[in-house]
Order: structure tokens, then sequence, then C-alpha cells
């Protein structure tokens, strides 16, 4: 089984139990009050991690873009948080004790978020699959790399992870993602995750969702997805980048039951009877019974039998060894024979 072992200490590896993220975007609209209440938030729906988007005007579009969209430098420097606020945010989540990470958009954030922040690993963002010397210093830093594969090829998705291990970083989580928001179901393809598994057995492989509602994600752990990420905001009705998709807590509460249930439902895959199943061993199945009413010295034929619950009495399985015995005692037709009725 394939595993990663996080900065923290956290074992993330395929059927182990999920680490559940939930991803902040941009749903705390810049304020650093509401991200904190988010993360409280989080925390007591039971995510292990919350993350955040590290980028700034300048780290995530050109110039020229800019000068031809002007609201959209306004944009994002709105809902952009500064170093300040994601040190103050990290030492929250440390104080609190959930995870927090973030997706950087330059070799900087990337840096401050392993060397200030001390991040539990790098997320990677769909959007840098082909950036191969962005890969690269990512994978240079030492730090657990998640990489998300949504609007990638299997063939683009194979040089990312080369280009990563070729600094010698073989501490790579891949996410199965769709990049479209909301994504409906027959986008999704979640067997993907088997594949990406088959492709690469060396990595553990997760599923980053956009689908709405709860189903997905917990079909996922029964593919063995080791970790999930989802969008997460206080409240889906606020206009915002992203945000109507998002999962509000109680929602995200009842996702991470639901993978949690459906992991602890998978066991393994030896054939294992509980013991509360064998108890129901005497109740459900059935034992050999008279078909019709028999007088002592009959000699017992095959039509003379027939097999009706409970199973306390001697099993159909042994059918022949009742079969040819004299009984020594009449029996009435529809009862349990059992051994000291025969001779």
């Amino acid at each position: 089984m394939a595993t990663v072992t996080l900065r923290n200490g956290r074992l993330i590896g395929d059927y182990l139990a999920p680490y559940v993220i939930a991803e902040l975007n941009t749903s705390h609209f810049g304020e650093v009050a509401t991200a904190r209440t988010m993360i409280a938030q989080a925390k007591e729906a039971g995510c292990d991690c919350v993350k955040f988007q590290s980028w700034s005007t300048e780290s995530l579009y050109s110039a020229g873009y800019y000068r031809e969209n002007a609201i959209a430098k306004r944009i994002v420097n709105k809902f952009s948080l500064a170093d300040a606020k994601l040190e103050e945010l990290a030492a929250y989540c440390r104080e609190i004790g959930i995870d927090f990470a973030s997706t950087p958009y330059s070799r900087y954030e990337a840096e401050f978020l392993v060397k200030v922040c001390e991040v539990p690993f790098i997320k990677i963002a769909s959007m840098e699959l082909n950036n191969l010397p962005y890969l690269r210093h990512l994978g240079s830093l030492g730090a657990p790399l998640v990489l998300s594969t949504g609007m990638g090829s299997l063939e683009e998705i194979i040089r990312a992870v080369e280009a990563i291990e070729e600094t010698g970083n073989r501490q790579i989580i891949i996410l199965h993602c769709t990049s479209v928001y909301p994504a409906p179901p027959e986008t999704i393809r979640l067997q993907n995750i088997l594949g990406l598994r088959s492709e690469f057995p060396a990595y553990p492989i997760g599923y980053s969702d956009h689908s709405t509602g709860i189903e997905i994600p917990a079909a996922s752990i029964a593919l063995g997805a080791c970790v999930i990420e989802k969008h997460f905001t206080l409240d889906s009705s606020r206009i915002g980048m992203d945000n109507q998709m998002a999962t509000e807590p109680e929602e995200m509460k009842a996702m991470i039951s639901a993978c949690h249930k459906v992991h602890t439902a998978l066991g393994g895959t030896g054939r294992i009877l509980d013991p509360s199943e064998r108890d129901q061993i005497p109740k459900m199945r059935r034992s050999i019974t008279t078909a019709r009413a028999l007088k002592a010295g009959s000699v017992i034929g095959a039509d003379d039998l027939d097999a009706k619950r409970p199973g306390t009495g001697i099993a159909p399985t042994e059918i022949g060894t009742v079969v040819g015995k004299r009984l020594k005692v009449d029996i009435d037709a529809d009862e349990i024979i059992l051994p000291e009725h025969f001779e």
C-alpha cells in the first residue's frame, strides 16, 4: 500500500482513514474574522485540515491581463490574504488543533508556507501540471506535495510527477479532480482513481471534489481515496468566486460522517465472520427435519427428510450421515431430527 507521511507525522495512504481537507478558497472574502470562524466550523465538522489560496495580484495574472481586465486586479486583491494574515491563521489552526495548508502560486509563496507557516504539505493546483520548472522548485523544498490533476491528460500528469521525482522528492499524493465548478456527475469519472493508482502504484491517490452533495466523496472512499478535498463555506447563498458550489458546515459534517462510515464498512479482502454474525447461524440457518411422520425401526430415506429453521440440529450438509440410519423412536412430521433419535 502506497503511503506518505506529512510533516506533522500524519500517515496518508490508500484505503486508510480519509484525510479531509476543507478548501476555503475565497469563501472568506478576504476577511480574517470570517476565515477564523470558518476554521473553527471546519474543525467542529470533523475536517482534518483547512486549505487557503496563497496568491497576490503579482503572482496570479500578468500585468497585460490586468490592463485589459481592470476589475480582475481589484477582485484578486480583495480575496487575497497577505503573509501576516496567513501566518496569523496558521497559528490559530495550531491553537485549536487542525492542520493549516495553502496553495501557493509563486516560489516565494511556497517557501513562505514551508518555512514560516510550517505547513504539513504543499497543495499544487491543477493549473500547474504543465509548469514543470515550478513543479521542480516545489519538489526541491522537501515537503510532501499534494498534486491535483484537473484539466490534465494522463501524459501531462506523468510528466508532472516525473518533474517532481527529478528533485528526489517521492512524497507525492495525487488527487483525481474534474475542474468544473460545480461538476455534474457524468463529468467526474470516479474510477479514474483506480486508473491513477494503476499508473502510479508508489503514490497514494485521493479525490478533489467539485460536485454538489455528499454522495460522490463518500463513494470515492470505496475506491480507496486517501484524501478528500471539498470546498467549504459558511453561507453558500453569498455571491462569490465558487462560493455557491461550496459546502456549508452541516453538510460537511454529514459528508465526513458518510466517508468514515464507508471506510469502516470496507474492512479487508479476507473473508471474516464477525462474532455478531456467527450468532445468527443458529437462528437463520436450517436443520434436517422430517418430511413425514416416521416410526421407530424405520430406515430413513432421502424423501423422508426436509430442512427448516432453526439451525440447532443437524446441518443440511450432513444429510448423507442421516440417510440410511434406523430410528429408535417415533418422530412426528416436521420435527428436527437429532443424533439421539438413531439406533
